[in-house]
């Protein structure tokens, strides 16, 4: 039976014989299919020009570096329930041309920022049904082309700022059915191309409007199903947004001015809330419809001016009336103003402020003037005006939300009984001192946010009692050095922000005890040296972020030992000459290289000695340069950037005129001389037509011939055999 089906699938000897035994190889179509099959790897006999393999049903637990690396071709990859638990970084690499990759219901609970590179050409990436708590900025930083990525149903409770960047034709963010409880006010701000946002079923009690904002071209907003009670004054700025779902939430009010900047606003769905009426809306010109269903709606005189408003607009309403009793059942659309009276004077409506009573959902404790929700195991203090920490929270309380206070200190043991306290913040709260023992009790903590205080230095003893933290923001803060030592009781140190400080050197020391940190983020600060030996307890390092610094040389020195650094960044460091042999000591791991925007006049012909195939990113756009070294050995390569570099198009530079032609890559480049080759793209500047060896196989000269007679073997080969022998031809 099982042979028949293989050659009802036109399967012959030899391909049937490279199908591995627990699938299906489909070789008219190029579909592998692996369902339920209990496979604990990769199968390495998967024909090499699969184009669909789906993986349904398996074990796979981890998915391996370079895992798919004999199926190039691939365009959909499907792993659904496989029992994922890690994604090595690396894992995807070699599928440049895959479009669609599914790894729904799995468990994966960690995204690391190289899991999903190599995946440049991917359109829809469907993370649906995961454990994924966190997500760190950089993961998605390499999906330039992905138009969908589903994040339903996982344990989402925060949202850092810029976490999406890289995304540029995003144009479907799915995050239905998390926990989303805070917003970094620049989450969304690298999603230009954003058009539908579901933000449904999670925990915001207010509406997100700063983080919304940054949207300028979203139009559909799904809000629904979040314990929101009010929409404040012009709450919603949002240029684009036409349909906007605020159904089954906890409204009670709407501000008349909210929706004001909002102006493309075309149907409004309110929904299952507590509404007992509206006010006119200001500034909703364009409205079209309002869905009021399920909402206990009063009315009586004081909807009338919503009333009026409605027919004055020509708005279509949907709902009915709850009260008086006369009226019950009656559809807003059937009401006429007569009807709609007061037996007595009432007070005009007024909006549900939020109080600052202690809320708590459900039954528990909670301090006074915050917010509580047990089945969520959140709390939040956020901008209450407070001058010391709060205590007495739930003790199964995983994120406490501080920030925008008035702390100024931590003090030891501040946070007793949070023992289970996986994410704590503290951004903006003017914290100028973290005491010794201020984190005391805090044994499962692994991320802790101080963004944007005062800090200006910090001691090991600060981190007792904390032995879990893996990630730590310092960015934004008053350093002048690095806090030498202060990470000793830190073992599980991940990431360090330190972003944005007055970091001047990074000295012998500073890091020590860092010994597992993989990524260090220095952006920004007025770095002008780093000693030789200033990284040498971060073995481990992987990405190291030095742009928007002093620094005049490569760090060739302070580089040696980085034997796992993927990705460095120099930009914008005032860099003019590069000399021999400058990132020697991280050629055999280095793959993505920063290098753009620094003024750079000269690159020695020895400066990438030792790069080659690894390299998959090079960033060289908006420096001085009139040519660079020889790169044909960089093989890899996926994005090569030459913009705004001054080429002088001469007969020194055919040589990477005739690379470029080679690149299957949009590289930008352009002539800045000789004039008459000023501003022409270097692949079609006719100034090389002069020189020696020129031929008649390049542009410019005759290649319209060339063209047309190598397209006769391609037609011949199109008529003379079948897509399936191709298949199989290549597995022979």
């Amino acid at each position: 039976w099982g042979l028949l089906l293989m050659v009802a699938l036109g399967l012959e000897g030899t391909a049937a014989t490279r199908c591995p035994r627990p699938c299906v190889c489909d070789n008219l179509r190029a579909h592998v299919l692996c369902l339920n099959g209990n496979l604990t790897a990769i199968p390495d006999t998967i024909p090499q020009l699969t184009k669909k393999l789906d993986l349904r049903g398996n074990s796979f637990t981890v998915i391996p570096v370079g895992a798919f690396l004999d199926t190039p071709y691939l365009t959909h990859l499907d792993l659904q329930r496989c029992k994922v638990e890690r994604l090595e970084e690396g894992a995807f690499r070699g599928l440049g041309r895959l479009v669609y990759l599914n790894l729904a219901s799995n468990s994966i609970a960690l995204l690391y920022q190289e899991s999903l590179d190599g995946l440049s050409s991917l359109q829809q990436l469907i993370l649906e049904g995961n454990r994924i708590e966190e997500i760190q900025p950089g993961a998605f930083g390499r999906l330039g082309s992905l138009t969908v990525l589903d994040l339903r149903a996982n344990a989402l409770v925060y949202l850092p700022d810029m976490v999406f960047q890289g995304l540029q034709v995003l144009r479907w963010l799915r995050l239905s059915h998390n926990a989303l409880h805070v917003l970094g006010s620049e989450a969304f701000a690298a999603l230009p191309a954003l058009r539908r946002l579901s933000l449904d079923h999670n925990e915001l009690q207010a509406l997100p409007g700063e983080a919304l904002a940054r949207l300028d071209g979203a139009t559909r907003l799904d809000l629904g199903h979040n314990p929101i009670t009010y929409v404040a004054e012009e709450a919603l700025a949002m240029a684009s947004l036409k349909h906007l779902f605020l159904d089954h939430a906890a409204l009670q009010d709407v501000a008349p001015d909210a929706f004001a900047r909002s102006p493309q606003l075309r149907t409004l769905d309110l929904r299952e809330n507590q509404l007992q009426g509206l006010p006119p809306l200001a500034g909703a010109e364009g409205l079209a419809r309002v869905s009021l269903a399920g909402n206990p709606l009063l009315c009586s005189c004081l909807l009338r001016p919503f009333h009026d408003w409605l027919v004055r607009a020509r708005v279509q309403a949907e709902g009915s009336c709850t009260a008086p009793p006369a009226l019950r059942g009656r559809p807003l659309d059937s009401l006429r103003p007569p009807e709609m009276r007061c037996g007595r004077p009432q007070p005009p409506c007024s909006p549900t402020v939020p109080s600052e009573q202690p809320r708590v959902d459900g039954s528990g404790q909670c301090p006074r003037g915050c917010t509580c929700s047990p089945d969520f195991h959140h709390g939040s203090c956020e901008n209450r005006d407070l001058r010391e920490i709060p205590q007495g929270f739930p003790g199964d309380t995983r994120l406490l939300d501080l920030r925008r206070n008035i702390f100024g200190t931590v003090p030891p043991g501040a946070f007793p009984g949070l023992k289970e306290l996986v994410s704590l913040h503290l951004q903006s709260c003017s914290i100028g001192v973290l005491q010794p023992g201020a984190l005391r009790g805090l044994e499962n903590l692994v991320y802790l946010y101080l963004t944007d205080n005062r800090l200006s230095t910090l001691a090991a003893a600060a981190f007792k009692g904390a032995p879990r933290l893996a990630y730590l923001d310092l960015d934004h803060n008053a350093f002048t050095h690095l806090p030498a030592g202060a990470f000793q009781l830190l073992p599980n140190l991940i990431s360090l922000h330190l972003q944005h400080n007055a970091i001047g050197e990074l000295a012998e020391g500073d890091l020590d005890g860092a010994r597992g940190l993989r990524w260090l983020y220095l952006a920004g600060n007025t770095i002008g040296h780093i000693t030789p030996a200033a990284l040498a307890p971060t073995k481990m390092l992987e990405k190291l972020h030095l742009e928007g610094n002093r620094l005049m040389e490569v760090p060739t020195s302070a580089l040696r030992g980085l034997s796992a650094l993927s990705e460095l960044k120099l930009s914008r460091n005032p860099i003019k000459h590069m000399g021999d042999s400058a990132f020697l000591p991280v050629a055999s791991s280095l793959q993505h290289l920063y290098l753009d925007n620094m003024g750079l006049e000269q690159i020695s012909s020895g400066a990438f000695a030792g790069l080659g195939p690894k390299i998959r990113s090079l960033y060289l756009e908006s420096n001085k340069m009139s040519n660079i070294p020889d790169m044909s050995n960089f093989t890899g390569l996926e994005i090569l950037n030459l913009r705004d570099v001054p080429f002088h198009c001469d007969c020194q530079l055919l040589p990477l005129r005739r690379w470029i032609d080679k690149l299957n890559l949009h590289v930008g480049a352009t002539c800045g001389s000789p004039a008459e080759a000023r501003g022409l793209k270097v692949k079609l500047s006719t100034t090389f037509q002069t020189c020696p060896g020129w031929g008649r196989g390049e542009a410019g000269g005759a290649r319209p011939e060339k063209t047309k007679a190598a397209r006769k073997p391609s037609k011949k080969k199109r008529s003379g055999k079948s897509p399936a022998r191709g298949f199989k031809k290549s597995r022979a």
